[in-house]
């Protein structure tokens, strides 16, 4: 006996018409309506064969740029997780183009309210697949955390029809700029289709971050006006400069947040299916994301879409990996959190995206929900201690032995199970929390402009301002928020593992001590070229020089304490208990062993951090060489068995 014809979801394009396919259990039937050229009269309306809890239709002739939407008819019975309402006009789950950005509507969330003038239709479209390769990117290797619109708003060189669009990305200009940080994948937040929060248009607000997805596989016409060529051009271009493309995706919840939400897709088709529901009270939605739904992702309808979204954007785009928000809601069950769940194993062991770069937010809101170093390998996770303790040392209040364990590849978390590799990404800063320039300059985060009265953002940002909050003409302030940003700079840059900067915290970006600016899509999230510091700019093109020169940063392998690192004091002998102990102590010293890739041979590299306001005077280790060489801008300069450490950095030496 053959096995049973898998039908493709969504709407599938051949010589003779289109096959669309829905998926619905608790639907009663379902209809397709198709739309004028211009998507605004609807011309026909098609019932839907149903086929178990599929619902399918071919039209022939129908052609490639036709648009439609669906309808489910059924119970509408909230109370119980049915929302069944014919008159809402709902985004096919599996269309890939739409023909214009979602804007949020009461009459979207009203029953009964027919909104087809307010929901885009989706575009018949023609997938175009790219030649199959490997990734670029590799574990170890620099991640720059982009959102297009406000890294491309303000660029001089960027024609003004190309500013906030990923074609922008493809820029000589951009690539020049990528290229001198030694980027080796940019991590685009999110690209697919979105939708306000109901709550931002009645403040003169807008979501522009796009962390409120509609569809999951339809790139927001706003960033990507150019659709899957654009992308798929955009990408070609990075990978032809050797940067990889890792996108951010958002499978956690969707737009159509609590019961007060709009109707405009999942929701509509099978809510009950679609996201997790109170035990018991199938009218209760959990709220494990703090958006007001969470995708139910163990079910097998949604695991299918997601790993189709997934394939789609590898076939047709060649992007090289993926990060996932709040990426404990992936592997949730009834039980709550497993790290061996279906969906991620799917995930893993799928042909097309095996050898896929996966990028975990390793937590959410809701009970267990904080998983970082439970997720299955290869999975690589944002590590949030590393940030935070980070911060913590150079404020002052984190010991040096926090700081060693985060150097080290932090195997206190990731290597508590056995294994031998770190999988963090560390980073400072990211999309959500201050920026790089703001935490030296802020103690405490200033988002009134958000509409809620400050309420809204986390309080706790380890953060302190230098002297005074906020903005300032002092030079001497300024001098010593720069100094410390290239300290911190350094710190991540000499951590063992994976390490991710936000775009522009190499030059000093400000969000004026907003942080939470995913409702700020104006000045306040904007990138100001003209405005960053070409100084920072080259301290940390001078870092990433040397992180690629030196292989020892990008190994995955946890320290074996097997002459691969010594730590020492400011004697340059090793460090003791007492030394580790000392709480007042402001200066660890790192030797580690490690391949020089530009001479070719094997050598070590001795690295100071002080983080005291004094210089302090040092004696690096002893060697068998001609002794030790400061790299800086300046190149490699001699330096003698005693040193002076300048107050509030990081100095790197090689052995000579």
């Amino acid at each position: 006996m053959s096995e049973p014809t898998i039908r493709s979801l969504g709407a599938t394009l051949t010589d003779t018409g289109v096959e669309f396919a829905v998926w619905s259990r608790n639907a009663e039937r379902i209809e397709l309506c198709v739309f004028d050229a211009e998507g605004k009269k609807e011309v026909v309306r098609l019932p839907l064969e149903r086929d178990g809890d599929e619902h399918h239709l071919f039209v022939k002739h129908a052609k490639q740029g036709m648009r439609y939407g669906l309808r489910a008819h059924g119970t509408y019975d909230p109370d119980k997780g049915l929302w069944f309402d014919p008159s809402k006009l709902l985004i096919d789950p599996y269309a890939k183009e739409i023909d214009r950005p979602f804007q949020y509507d009461p009459r979207l969330g009203t029953v009964g309210e027919d909104t087809q003038d307010l929901i885009p239709k989706a575009i018949v479209s023609r997938d175009v697949t790219v030649a199959p390769a490997k990734p670029l990117f590799q574990p170890g290797g620099l991640i720059y955390e982009i959102a297009v619109r406000p890294f491309t708003m303000l660029h001089p060189d960027i024609p003004g029809t190309q500013r906030g669009t990923l074609a922008a990305l493809a820029h000589p200009s951009i690539i020049a700029h990528l290229k001198r940080l030694r980027v080796d994948a940019v991590e685009l937040m999110p690209i697919t289709a979105w939708i306000d929060e109901r709550h931002l248009p009645p403040l003169g607000l807008s979501n522009g971050w796009g962390y409120n997805p509609v569809a999951f596989m339809a790139l927001d016409p706003r960033l990507v006006p150019g659709g899957m060529k654009e992308l798929r051009e955009t990408v070609a271009a990075l990978h032809a400069e050797g940067i990889a493309v890792i996108l951010d995706l958002v499978f956690n919840h969707s737009g159509e947040s609590d019961r007060h939400g709009p109707t405009l897709s999942l929701r509509g088709l099978d809510n009950p299916t679609y996201f997790r529901h109170q035990p018991d009270q199938s009218g209760t939605l959990v709220n494990d994301t703090g958006t007001g739904n969470t995708v139910a992702c163990d079910q097998p309808a949604t695991r299918r879409l997601i790993v189709d979204s997934l394939r789609h954007f590898v076939r047709n785009a060649g992007i090289d990996g993926f990060r996932f928000d709040l990426a404990t809601v992936l592997g949730r069950g009834s039980k709550g959190f497993d790290p061996e769940s279906m969906t991620l194993r799917t995930m893993l062991a799928d042909e097309t995206l095996r050898d896929r770069i996966m990028i975990a937010e390793p937590w959410d809101i809701g009970p267990g929900g904080y998983q970082l170093g439970n997720f299955p390998t290869p999975f690589l996770e944002w590590n949030d201690r590393a940030r935070d303790d980070l911060r913590r040392f150079w404020r002052g209040d984190a010991g040096i032995g926090n700081l060693a364990t985060i150097l080290g590849g932090s195997s206190s978390i990731f290597g508590s199970d056995g294994r031998t590799q770190t999988r963090s990404v560390n980073f400072l800063a990211a999309h959500d929390g201050f920026t790089l320039m703001d935490l030296v300059s802020y103690e405490n985060k200033h988002n009134e402009a958000n509409g809620e009265n400050n309420r809204d953002g986390h309080n706790e940002n380890f953060s302190w301002n230098n002297g005074i909050e906020g903005r300032t003409e002092d030079q001497s302030i300024l001098r010593k928020r720069r100094i410390d940003i290239e300290a911190m700079l350094s710190t991540l840059f000499a951590t063992r593992g994976t390490i991710m900067l936000t775009a522009g915290d190499e030059g000093g970006r400000s969000q004026q001590g907003n942080n939470n600016a995913y409702c700020q899509d104006n000045a306040i999230t904007w990138m100001d070229w003209k405005a960053l510091d070409e100084e920072l700019i080259g301290h940390t093109a001078l870092l990433a020089g040397l992180r690629r020169r030196f292989a020892a940063f990008g190994d995955m392998d946890f320290f074996k304490g097997d002459g691969d690192v010594v730590w020492f004091s400011s004697t340059g002998e090793p460090m003791s208990i007492p030394d580790w102990e000392a709480p007042n102590a402001g200066l660890l010293g790192m030797a580690i062993a490690t391949q020089d890739r530009d001479r070719g041979r094997s050598t070590r590299l001795a690295i100071l951090f002080n983080r005291t306001g004094g210089d302090l005077p040092v004696t690096l280790p002893t060697t068998e060489t001609d002794g030790w060489s400061l790299l800086s801008t300046a190149g490699e300069t001699p330096a003698g068995g005693q040193i002076a450490v300048a107050a509030r950095s990081v100095s790197f030496f090689v052995e000579t």
